[in-house]
């Protein structure tokens, strides 16, 4: 009775599940749901092994049968969800962009399922040995997992190719033939990543661009505003750094322009590329001054600007987010690799952004600059000026799976340098009228990423885009 009872609960309860997930009043493909799914859906062959064989309802075989049958479904009922309508929480996008990040999605899901599996494998190679698991069962659920990842893989791909308008006939043919390669086809479908990517930027930016108008204007600021991007990054036509801040600021009355520094630049260089910038603005908008906002790097540069190039006359502000004022004590321990290492893989980053577009790329010198000893010459050197007002904030995460990308830097700077954002600590961040850590009560937390809106979504009690217009709106408070 026992067991019937449990059988049937179990039923319901899946039923329940699917029949509100297609009424679409809840959904199964919720990020955290499928970081879970993903771990143990590919090993459907010894979950059955395993619930038939350990079950303590072995001797009642129609409940075995009723329960093993009930979770099957259940798990292809997901898998066929993700693979036929992945679903989508862009808004006002044409139905060519949300097939093409539903193949991004696809893609990126695959992926992660690659990657948590090899070490589940390494480790189940040894588990074979020790239990009592027949090597046909072992064999059987390598062959679900390979062909659970390929068709994740290739729905998503093919999903890119026949919607991209980036692509050229000829350049899908051959991203088609070579995604077929085992090995090489892991950095096809990373470009595959890029694509839908940029092609969504771009787009985004020409339908903002074009029904964009003015709804209020709270922040409508006495001076223009500037962001400053941080470092590894610049302001490209499409792609923007600063992803949908931009665009609410100009629809609540903001003025908005960019710095347009190199990525990789020194602080001295990038802070001269500024200055001409802060100039050519003025002289567009007969502004007296401009207000800076600068994440990351991008309030060094800006700090520079000020004080060194004498600029305080033409800025009214200075808003620093997440900003490594005081340096980064991580860094300080890359300092100590091999010079010969370092400068290896300076070489190698300067090649690269000087083809994305650097005129002169100092990965060497620009990384080196963010060590605590020479921030504390930086800041010996670099004194506010009195006619600024100078304002602070920084970001912080929870905890170590917060933010996958930055799980390792956040594990390293917790460890010598306390409460961080996964590359900059809080206690560097301060600077100016500090105005707290910005940050939410759930397990995520806000990254170095997130305050930027690098990944364009919204966290538990925290709106990226409505945290930048409460700044701006208090900047035109203050009469800036």
């Amino acid at each position: 009775m026992i067991a019937f009872t449990i059988a049937f609960i179990l039923s319901v309860v899946i039923v329940l599940l699917v029949c509100l997930d297609n009424v679409k009043k809840i959904t199964l493909l919720k990020r955290s749901f499928f970081n879970v799914y993903l771990f143990f859906a590919p090993h459907i062959v010894l979950l059955e092994y395993f619930l038939i064989n350990n079950s303590f309802l072995v001797n009642n075989y129609f409940v075995l049968s009723w329960i093993s049958l009930t979770i099957i479904l259940f798990i292809l009922y997901i898998w066929l969800r993700i693979n036929l309508s992945p679903g989508n929480k862009k808004e006002n996008i044409t139905q060519r962009l949300k097939v093409m990040l539903s193949g991004r999605g696809l893609i990126l899901y695959g992926l992660y399922t690659l990657m948590i599996q090899v070490p589940i494998y390494t480790i189940g190679i040894n588990i074979v040995k020790n239990v009592n698991i027949p090597k046909h069962i072992f064999i059987l659920d390598i062959i679900v997992l390979i062909v659970s990842i390929s068709i994740l893989l290739f729905n998503g791909t093919i999903r890119i190719l026949f919607v991209s308008n980036k692509l050229s006939i000829a350049r899908k043919y051959f991203i088609g033939i070579i995604s077929l390669v085992p090995g090489i086809n892991i950095f096809i479908m990373l470009y595959l990543i890029h694509v839908a990517g940029s092609e969504y930027d771009h787009e985004s930016y020409k339908v903002n661009n074009n029904e964009i108008k003015i709804e209020s204007d709270v922040c409508k600021t006495k001076y223009p505003l500037m962001l400053v991007h941080g470092v590894g990054f610049r302001d490209y036509k499409y792609i923007n750094y600063w992803g949908r801040i931009p665009k609410e600021l100009i629809k609540n009355g903001a003025e908005i322009y960019y710095g347009n520094q190199e990525a990789w630049g020194t602080i001295e260089y990038n802070a001269y590329e500024i200055k001409e910038r802060i100039i050519r603005v003025l002289k567009e908008t007969n502004a007296e001054k401009v207000n800076i906002i600068a994440h990351s790097k991008g309030g060094l540069d800006a700090r520079y600007v000020i004080s060194k190039l004498k600029m305080g006359n033409y800025v009214a502000s200075l808003t620093t987010i997440s900003t490594p004022h005081r340096g980064c004590k991580f860094v300080d321990k890359a300092c100590k690799l091999p010079n010969w290492l370092y400068k290896g893989v300076a070489w190698l980053f300067d090649k690269y952004y000087a083809h994305q577009g650097d005129k002169k790329p100092d990965f060497y010198t620009a990384s080196r600059q963010f060590s605590t000893f020479n921030s504390k010459r930086f800041n010996e050197e670099v004194k506010d000026d009195k006619q600024v007002y100078y304002q602070s904030y920084v970001t912080a995460l929870k905890c170590v799976i917060s933010d996958y990308v930055l799980s390792i830097p956040y594990l390293m700077i917790k460890a010598i340098d306390g409460e961080n954002d996964g590359l900059v600590s809080v206690e560097s961040a301060k600077w100016g009228e500090f105005k707290g850590i910005l940050r939410n009560k759930y397990r995520r937390g806000i990254s170095h990423a997130d305050i930027v809106d690098f990944r364009r979504a919204d966290y538990k009690e925290f709106e990226v885009v409505k945290k930048y217009i409460e700044i701006v709106s208090e900047l035109k408070r203050k009469g800036y």
